[in-house]
């Protein structure tokens, strides 16, 4: 044996032991701050690229088990038709697009699909319909309720993307076993006008106000290439870094242009502008769980690995997101496997297992590892 090789050997054990802290990170002991300016969150984004990754990196690697990423599955349950005026949506009924207006699915189509994304590794489901909000729609909420208990029994987690909602309607959802629920802010508070004005941005925080009360993890985020500048981006960010609780999931779209829509020809983002976005909120965010969404499938795998470096930690995957191109499962679990990832199990999230352990109340107590053993 030489030197080198005995050297090597004598010094494993010590070596051995540092690297344990890969799969069980350890918890920041830094406060979750809900007080962030504009000026703070600016000095971050405009730090150098490589900087600001290896910060948000390390940041990550306190909070989170950085060889795990959420696979979330997203399905369509009602398409088009949407009264919003959202100027990058091919759903909205203003503009004439590919998309064609459908009624609400059965249950049974839903179930299928979710056994399917099941199977294939997904342990979120989630559901969107096309629609401002509930009103006059109790028939096709109840069947949505009974969707959310069916694939809740399944033992995976859960989401809903319905438009707005009442803190009753919540209040329901969280009944029948809804995980989480999506509402994206899409931009800042400044530019959001130029982009909707068939809803307000107060509109949205109520939304999710109503959701958080229930006990329903938020999940909120928003579209880079709507033609925002970088004060926007932190606007964002700002917004939601300073609500009452972090949502559960930070969300990152990167724009994809839709035909006879009003952004049809905005250019895609680029790269490092994604990259900026993903690695401040994970700053700002550190116990979020920030998804890599719309518009994932025009990056190369390299990209998609610096966003993972970066604190990105949650991806769709499966036939497609609402109506744009994913990554199928097979290609996604491939790419994992030569970056050395792997998927989380249901209830990962402790932050999201807490309100599922709390909605069963004290008589029933749930453990982390009970909750992910109804997925199994």
């Amino acid at each position: 044996m030489n030197f080198s090789v005995a050297f090597l050997r004598s010094t494993a054990p010590r070596f051995s032991r540092s690297l344990a802290t890969v799969s069980h990170p350890p918890r920041s002991s830094a406060p979750i701050r809900h007080d962030w300016t504009r000026q703070e969150i600016q000095k971050i984004y405009d730090s150098p690229l490589l900087d600001l990754v290896f910060r948000a990196s390390s940041i990550h690697r306190q909070n989170h088990d950085p060889s795990k990423i959420q696979l979330c599955t997203l399905m369509n349950i009602k398409t088009g038709g949407c009264s919003e005026d959202c100027s990058y949506c091919s759903q909205s009924s203003r503009y004439s697009t590919p998309t064609t207006a459908s009624r609400l699915l059965d249950i049974e189509p839903v179930i299928q699909a979710a056994r399917k994304a099941k199977e294939n590794g997904s342990t979120r489901f989630c559901m969107g319909a096309a629609w401002r909000d509930l009103a006059g729609r109790k028939r096709g909420f109840e069947r949505i309720l009974q969707m959310v208990r069916e694939v809740r029994g399944m033992g995976m987690e859960v989401c809903t993307t319905l438009g707005m909602l009442t803190p009753e309607q919540a209040k329901q959802l969280k009944e029948a076993g809804l995980t989480a629920y999506n509402h994206n802010l899409d931009t800042s508070r400044e530019f959001y006008p130029q982009v909707i004005t068939t809803r307000s941005y107060d509109e949205r925080l109520g939304t999710i106000s109503a959701v958080r009360d229930a006990g329903i993890s938020v999940c909120s985020g928003g579209i880079l290439g709507l033609g925002e500048s970088d004060a926007d981006r932190i606007g964002l960010i700002q917004e939601v870094a300073n609500m009452p609780e972090h949502p559960e999931s930070f969300p990152v779209n990167a724009l994809v242009p839709i035909p006879g829509t009003p952004l049809e020809g905005n250019e895609r983002v680029p790269h490092h502008i994604l990259l900026r976005t993903i690695a401040t909120a994970r700053v700002v965010l550190p116990g979020t769980i920030i998804r890599l969404a719309a518009g994932r499938n025009t990056l190369s795998e390299s990209e998609q690995a610096m966003c993972f470096m970066a604190g990105a930690n949650a991806v769709f995957t499966g036939e497609q997101m609402l109506t744009t191109p994913c990554s199928p499962w097979d290609e996604d679990k491939a790419m994992m496997g030569r970056w050395g990832l792997e998927g989380m199990q249901s209830f990962e999230q402790a932050s999201v297992a807490r309100k599922e352990g709390a909605a069963l109340g004290p008589q029933n107590p749930r453990t982390v590892s009970e909750l992910q053993a109804e997925s199994s």
